[in-house]
């Protein structure tokens, strides 16, 4: 309602206005500054006739470059495949190739060999464009005409696929080039009347009549606005009208920004202004296994460590904007001599914004509960990583008691009946239907951080049921990326008897509907760890003096924690290839790979740790000289201002996972980056690939492929670098976490209404 009234006095005003100034109009037509006018129309003409000319031939030669530019991204983004396609035994260019040429402009695209002939083209391709006319153009792109008169635009790109190469061309339809020269000179025209018969007005002596009674008419509705009376305003001439009548557009931008999901600068202000607005006084409790700060005895004393998790990073900045309460396990060591007697401390350490309430659990818990269900259980049977999940009877027992408890506990920390609960992980599968239950009026929004996996391979899971069951005690079930909703809709749709809403993705079990989502996570924009940051060039003269490398060293870094899904393994392999492949790196080329031990008490993990050390000695033995090795392996912790050192150190980064809900290092590694410069190599089965295309994508299960994308970035020029990095850069900073949040809370908000006014009871 108060968009709306706002919205209607803005109307109101705008209407009297234009009555205004019609009417004051129709008394300048007779007044004699008019006449002068004529004589700014006269110049204006001689404007028309030498500006119209020249607006054709800008535009044209804009709507050019633009379909240049157009087609070096088609290039860019196809070449790849291209090149994979052409390495076949039997290459078929043509149906991928048909597939590309929807584009209105875009007439047709063929391929060139070095002999000159055509050996793949669309059937749209133009007989005059052939390969020979590729030896008569004077550069790589050129205008052709056609037989019937119409122009094409052709772009020709040299490819090479192992020991052949030839030219991929890009034909363009530039019948489009006139139509729009045409309008740009009618708009011209246009445009030049309209600002000389502006201008003469200006001349007028009556402007200043008319600029009272814009004064008047804006006092008048910004006092309807406020709720105050004409007179009043009208009794104060100093009244700032432009700052109120500023402040008025700025609500209503902010407003239907909110409400429809518009593009801001979304920041911890900007989302506390969210929860302001749109869900006023309403309590924010964040459940999850891993605390954002940890206690640990070092030395004697208790430190704060800050633990390596994707989580942690993405949901520490939200917390801090928003307040409230994190319900959290406590596992430093000295974690319960740092609380307060309700289990309490208030974070961050050196300026609370929050309190993280620290859960206990005993060892047989933990053996159950965390290492048993949802690390050996779970976690293998959604990533899909080829290990075996386990599922233990006396593992679900535990898993289901800790849910309980952590239930108990979120009752006990809530101070109203309707909080917003933020619950984290597969960890906590059956927390949702439990809150549920103890608190009905509560919005809950459950991320899962990790994959869904298909209804087959979720099938495998004894307790598929209990967990569907209990994640649709939910409000809102967000996920990273389309692909695994739509999973997790097809588990539903397998396994519950439930009504499916696939066109807005719902799903209604006991008559209560839980919205599916995909809620691509992100970080914070700009990261507080690159606040205290040296500059790049000192970065890298930091890491060079600690690693005793030399000033021309190329620099590739990993970075993770130690896990199987990560692709540690086939990250060193695919280092073994490209020295192999291409012997000129060695000496030249060093992986760092820096992985922080986790779950070194569950055996897949232990090997993997055994492996990767095992594997980076063959590689350094089988490559290293007397003052050179190629894999550095760093096996601890790093805070994270030695994260972003060597980020900022390094010429690349390489993120291999196996399979991952996101992955948020590879847009650390990308907001690090403030100089423009590195490349990101990234696993296509990672879901920041959808977002962070401008990397070079890969499969991190082929060590060919890698090496070939590793090289890449080695030679790739500091231009091509810098094109790709803005392009993700401006992605992340546009799509950080406090957007991230502010996505849930608002469709959490709009939820809200509708279960009061579907469920007023409860």
């Amino acid at each position: 309602m108060k968009q709306e009234s706002r919205l209607w006095n803005l109307q109101t005003l705008l209407s009297v206005e234009r009555r205004r100034l019609r009417a004051a109009l129709r008394k300048l037509a007779l007044h004699p500054a008019v006449r002068a006018a004529g004589l700014v129309f006269g110049a204006a003409l001689v404007l028309i006739i030498g500006l119209a000319p020249l607006s054709s031939f800008l535009v044209e030669g804009w709507l050019r470059q633009d379909i240049e530019l157009r087609s070096q991204l088609i290039v860019r983004s196809i070449k790849n495949q291209v090149i994979a396609n052409l390495s076949k035994s039997n290459p078929d260019l043509v149906p991928f190739l048909e597939r590309i040429t929807d584009d209105e402009r875009l007439l047709a695209v063929g391929y060139c060999s070095d002999a000159g002939q055509m050996l793949y083209a669309t059937s749209s391709m133009p007989s005059e464009v052939t390969c020979s006319t590729l030896a008569h153009a004077k550069g790589d792109a050129f205008d052709l005409v056609l037989k019937d008169g119409s122009r094409v635009h052709v772009s020709s790109t040299l490819l090479r696929a192992g020991a052949t190469s030839g030219h991929l061309l890009v034909v363009h339809d530039l019948s489009f080039l006139d139509e729009r020269t045409g309008k740009a000179r009618l708009y011209t025209i246009i445009g030049l009347i309209g600002a000389s018969l502006a201008f003469g007005l200006l001349t007028i002596g009556v402007v200043g009549a008319l600029m009272r009674g814009w004064r008047q008419s804006l006092q008048s509705a910004i006092a309807q606005i406020h709720g105050e009376t004409t007179s009043i305003r009208q009794a104060n001439p100093s009244f700032p009208i432009g700052r109120d009548f500023y402040a008025l557009l700025d609500a209503l931008r902010a407003e239907r920004t909110f409400a429809e999901g518009l593009y801001v600068e979304w920041s911890p202000s900007r989302l506390s202004e969210l929860l302001r607005d749109e869900l006023p006084g309403a309590q924010v409790i964040i459940v999850s296994n891993r605390e954002p700060y940890i206690h640990n005895y070092v030395d004697g004393k208790p430190t704060v460590q800050i633990p390596a998790s994707g989580l942690v990073a993405a949901l520490e900045p939200v917390m801090r904007a928003c307040g409230g309460v994190w319900i959290a396990h406590g596992s430093g060591s000295a974690d319960r001599d740092t609380v307060d007697e309700h289990d309490r401390v208030a974070v961050p350490p050196n300026h609370p914004e929050y309190s993280l309430r620290r859960v206990w659990l005993s060892d047989e818990e933990q053996e159950g509960y965390y290492y048993g269900l949802s690390n050996e259980g779970l976690w293998p049977l959604c990533h899909i990583a080829f290990v075996r999940p386990n599922f233990r009877e006396s593992d679900w027992r535990q898993y289901t008691a800790v849910n309980q408890r952590f239930a108990e506990i979120v009752l006990s920390e809530t101070t109203a009946d309707d909080p917003i609960i933020l619950i984290q992980d597969y960890h906590f599968a059956l927390l949702p239907r439990m809150v549920r239950k103890l608190l009905p009026k509560a919005t809950i929004i459950t991320f899962w951080h990790i994959p869904w996996p298909n209804s087959e391979t979720f099938g495998i899971c004894p307790w598929r049921e209990e967990i569907i069951d209990g994640l649709l005690g939910s409000t809102i079930l967000g996920f990273h990326t389309q692909f695994h909703c739509n999973n997790f809709i097809e588990a539903v749709d397998r396994f519950m008897e439930s009504r499916i809403d696939r066109e807005i993705g719902s799903v209604t079990l006991g008559g209560r509907e839980t919205l599916i989502r995909p809620y691509p996570i992100s970080i914070e924009w700009p990261p507080r760890a690159l606040a205290g940051q040296a500059s790049i060039e000192d970065c890298r003269r930091s890491v060079r003096v600690r690693f005793g490398f030399p000033e021309d060293m190329r620099i590739a870094v990993g970075i993770e924690r130690f896990d199987y899904t990560k692709g540690v393994i086939d990250r060193m392999k695919a280092v073994d290839t490209l020295l192999s492949l291409h012997p000129e790196w060695c000496g030249k080329f060093v992986l760092v790979q820096a992985a922080a031990p986790t779950r070194s008490k569950l055996a897949a993990y232990a090997e993997l740790q055994s492996e990767a050390a095992r594997l980076a000695e063959e590689i350094n033995a089988r490559h290293e000289t007397s003052d050179w090795r190629p894999v550095h392996h760093i096996v601890r912790h790093h805070e994270q201002d030695e994260v972003y050192e060597l980020f900022r150190a390094a010429d690349m980064c390489i993120v291999s996972s196996l399979h991952d809900g996101m992955n948020l290092v590879a847009k650390e590694f990308v907001a690090s980056r403030d100089d423009e410069l590195g490349v990101l190599i990234l696993s296509g089965l990672a879901g920041a690939s959808r977002e962070l295309s401008e990397a070079l994508i890969v499969n991190p299960y082929d060590a060919g492929q890698m090496a070939r994308a590793i090289n890449q970035a080695l030679r790739m020029s500091q231009g091509e670098q810098r094109q790709r990095m803005r392009l993700m850069r401006d992605l992340v900073r546009r799509h950080n976490v406090y957007g991230w949040a502010a996505k849930m809370l608002l469709d959490a908000s709009h939820l809200r209404e509708r279960e009061r006014v579907a469920h007023p009871g409860l």
